[in-house]
């Protein structure tokens, strides 16, 4: 696994790396008006997680999904992210086929359990209609420094999903280190991840725009020496449009505005797309709700 490494950085300046995310949080101030607004909203993954998720609350979330394009004229959102019990669900009900159906996997959010079982849970989600999966490296064992693990388990999960897109969640905010994170970065996109991700959202600390910024800096690395491009989707705490431009100047910035489309960005929320519509302006109240009935 060393070998993988030496491919790329060994060392990080992290004054130079919050120097630079300083720099860019000012500059996105300068990104925030209503067409940037419109892109980040069909950069979202719309995300329901919840304990209170029901098949029918999810049904009515997607046919808001639905009217989108018929109410307002912004493109739709990129994806809905479920748990895998309601991907048939989602693929049933999903009449915007732009948009895709993705669902979480692999033992989501913890990643412990075993591999056997997370091959059939990513092989039934597919089989269900996903178009995508996101799963969660074996954090404990990253820590630990069993990268070979880790990396396996990527690589077996990618063999599951095939010709589906795989996104790769780190916990950043777990890792809690540039260098750490770096190195999740890198080893999930050599074992075959088409994104990285920073967090579940079940975690204290979610993506922060450090985080985002070395990753997008693994991207281009990793860019450089295979020709291959790779997305990167924080997720986890980017509630709002101050915050999601942000992430959106680092992909600008690091990585070109070839990137800024949602087959290479996309941002992982439940709470962003209520309030991007509210700011442009096309809806004076929450569109999209997954409660159920009479909550």
């Amino acid at each position: 696994m060393e070998q993988i490494f030496k491919n790329y950085r060994d060392t990080l300046n992290y004054a130079e790396i919050q120097d630079q995310v300083n720099k860019l949080e000012e500059k996105a101030l300068t990104n925030l008006n209503d067409e940037v607004k419109k892109q980040l909203f069909s950069f979202i993954d719309l995300t329901f997680l919840s304990i209170t998720d029901s098949y029918s609350s999810i049904r009515r979330v997607v046919e808001r999904v639905n009217q989108v394009k018929h109410k307002f004229e912004v493109d739709n959102v990129a994806g809905v992210c479920v748990y895998p019990r309601f991907v048939e669900t989602v693929r049933t009900t999903l009449t915007d086929q732009d948009v895709r159906v993705v669902s979480v996997t692999g033992g989501f959010p913890a990643s412990q359990t075993l591999l056997d079982v997370k091959k059939l849970e990513t092989e039934l989600a597919i089989g269900a209609g996903a178009d995508e999966v996101d799963m969660v490296i074996s954090v404990g064992e990253f820590l630990e420094g069993n990268y070979e693990l880790v990396y396996n388990e990527v690589k077996e999960l990618k063999q599951v999903a095939g010709d589906r897109g795989l996104k790769v969640i780190l916990e950043t905010g777990t890792l809690n280190d540039f260098v750490l994170i770096y190195k999740a970065s890198i080893l999930a996109m050599e074992a075959g991840a088409d994104f990285i991700k920073t967090s579940t959202g079940k975690e204290k600390v979610g993506a922060t725009p450090e985080a985002g910024y070395v990753m997008a800096l693994a991207i281009k690395d990793y860019f450089e020496r295979t020709g291959r491009r790779v997305g990167l989707k924080p997720a986890g705490g980017v509630s709002s449009a101050d915050k999601a431009v942000v992430y959106y100047t680092i992909v600008q910035e690091v990585l070109g505005k070839e990137w800024l489309n949602p087959d290479l960005f996309r941002i992982g929320s439940s709470g962003l797309a209520n309030k991007l519509l509210k700011e442009i302006g096309v809806v004076g109240e929450d569109f999209f709700k997954a409660v159920p009935k009479g909550y």
